[in-house]
């Protein structure tokens, strides 16, 4: 049953969002430095026709950038998305996407004017048809192509300034695997030479708002290609387990029964092909990963470097990293101390909040601890446990926003390594998103996490749909109250004087009643009424 249901969904071919649209990928509009598709519902530039949106100048963040990156010029991701383009859709309202086309997280309807609240579960939480279905969007995924999207297989220089494009196709699941890949590979600098030391999405503030953004377009894509708009996506809460509790054959792949570093035949994630995941290649070739296939997934959980990563994080760990007060600190970078992102990062330790590079913590403990895909930072979103781990960081992350009640200005505006000031745009999202922008509570992006649910906000998420439909036609239930008054009034008279002739007409016979108690015929009256 589950693969006659792959096999329809196979067949539901809708667009997928990520990096370059595919309508940019043209040497017109690499040279005219402009991606401003059409929206197809009125054929205009980001949808200008219908007020949607409108093709701008992008505007760059000019903050000062800390010392980690010594270089100018030399880095397609420098001051994105300026190497490629300089205008783009600008979209107003609740409208979302490359052309306007979409709405924002958190709305829906064909106005994008209907606010809505998704629920985020644990994967031990779920139905066995929720399991299945979600391994089966997870396949779907893996095996559609992305119809609006296309990845670059070479930088600005190597694509001649624009002249002779080069882009290739992607499906929609690796799409996501070569973003992670592109917003951390290292810096090549010619010949030989790489910088190491640069990662726009790591090791720096931006590491969770950008993983917050990069969950929320995958989520949304398999919501898109499924048609399954309540789609969300599962988390694993790894506190004290004592090993990897996911890698079962009946969720995301047991071990093999010979080779150790391989899934077990039984799961269809034993097929999958990995992407991105040969850097040290690419440095010396001095070129991007391309999304070629190169091998299997590789996973050994536990057999892992236990002088690094000693065991899976517990309770304690997580719960005073949620003490720290200061979201960032210092440089700003993995040496920080005392910060709350680096200490759920997982460069210092988890129980004094000081940086320690020879300890994987926390998030970092994880991806050790897989050993295997996971475990290098380029290639690490091949293994879909990568969803379910990341969707759990998410939740420790909102857990201290709703512990601290941070303001946007807590987020640092300048000073932050390269690609992590607040108003800097995301690498590699286009449409574009600032940092600053999901450093925001969950609620306000329309989903929210079941173990962390208040029980009164999950009755105003019920009520949320019917009030917003009586905020759109409130004239009309005014005028409706209106006239159902006036008519209330008008049969109310016209029952009176019925009474009152009725009363004049009585006979002699009916009198004695009047000799009842006034305050029980005033009570009868009343009640009659």
């Amino acid at each position: 049953m589950c693969l006659l249901a792959l096999g329809f969904l196979l067949g539901i071919l809708q667009p997928s969002s990520g990096q370059f649209p595919r309508a940019c990928a043209s040497s017109e509009s690499l040279l005219r430095k402009e991606c401003c598709p059409l929206w197809a519902g009125d054929g205009s530039p980001c949808g200008e026709l219908s007020g949607r949106g409108s093709c701008q100048e992008i505007l760059l963040s000019r903050a000062p950038l800390g010392p980690q990156f010594p270089f100018t010029g030399v880095d397609d991701r420098e001051d994105w998305p300026a190497v490629f383009y300089n205008r783009t859709c600008q979209c107003n309202s609740n409208f979302m996407g490359s052309n306007c086309g979409e709405c924002r997280f958190g709305f829906s309807g064909p106005n994008c004017a209907n606010r809505r609240m998704l629920m985020r579960r644990s994967i031990f939480q779920l139905s066995n048809r929720e399991k299945n279905k979600f391994l089966a969007y997870l396949n779907l995924a893996k095996h559609t192509p992305s119809q609006d999207y296309v990845i670059a297989s070479g930088t600005y220089a190597q694509m001649n300034n624009g002249s002779t494009p080069m882009f290739r196709n992607i499906n929609v699941y690796d799409l996501f695997v070569w973003m992670h890949y592109y917003v951390s590979h290292d810096t090549l600098l010619g010949g030989s030479s790489v910088w190491r030391d640069i990662d726009f999405a790591h090791e720096a503030p931006g590491f969770l708002p950008w993983h917050r953004l990069f969950l929320l377009l995958w989520e949304h894509e398999i919501q898109k290609i499924t048609g399954d708009e309540n789609f969300t996506i599962p988390y694993w809460d790894w506190r004290d387990a004592e090993g990897c509790d996911v890698c079962t054959d009946e969720l995301m792949g047991g071990r093999h029964p010979t080779n150790s570093q391989l899934l077990s035949p039984a799961s269809f994630f034993s097929s999958w092909q990995v992407i991105c995941s040969l850097s040290e290649e690419y440095n010396s070739r001095q070129a991007l990963c391309n999304a070629t296939n190169e091998g299997p997934i590789l996973r050994n959980p536990g057999n892992h470097d236990k002088t690094r990563t000693p065991r899976l994080p517990s309770s304690a760990e997580v719960e005073f990293c949620l003490t720290l007060t200061q979201y960032e600190s210092g440089s700003m970078d993995k040496l920080a101390n005392f910060s709350f992102r680096n200490t759920l990062e997982g460069f210092a330790n988890p129980q004094t909040g000081i940086a320690n590079m020879s300890q994987s913590s926390l998030h970092n403990a994880l991806h050790i601890y897989m050993n295997g895909s996971m475990s290098q930072v380029q290639g690490s979103a091949n293994d879909p446990i990568f969803i379910l781990h990341h969707a759990f960081v998410d939740s420790i992350f909102e857990q201290w926003l709703r512990r601290h009640r941070p303001l946007r200005e807590v987020y640092p505006v300048a000073n932050a390594p390269i690609g992590h000031n607040r108003e800097y745009y995301m690498v590699p999202f286009i449409p574009l998103y600032r940092n600053g922008e999901f450093f925001t509570p969950s609620r306000e992006l329309g989903y929210d996490y079941e173990y962390l649910a208040d029980p009164v906000d999950s009755f105003q998420d019920f009520l949320m749909p019917y009030l917003e439909q009586a905020r759109q036609i409130w004239q009309w239930l005014v005028g409706a109250a209106v006239v159902g008054g006036i008519i209330t009034a008008l049969i109310t008279g016209l029952i009176v004087l019925g009474c009152r002739k009725k009363r004049r007409g009585s006979t002699a016979e009916t009198q004695p009643l009047l000799m009842e108690s006034e305050d029980d015929h005033s009570l009868s009256y009343q009640s009659h009424l």
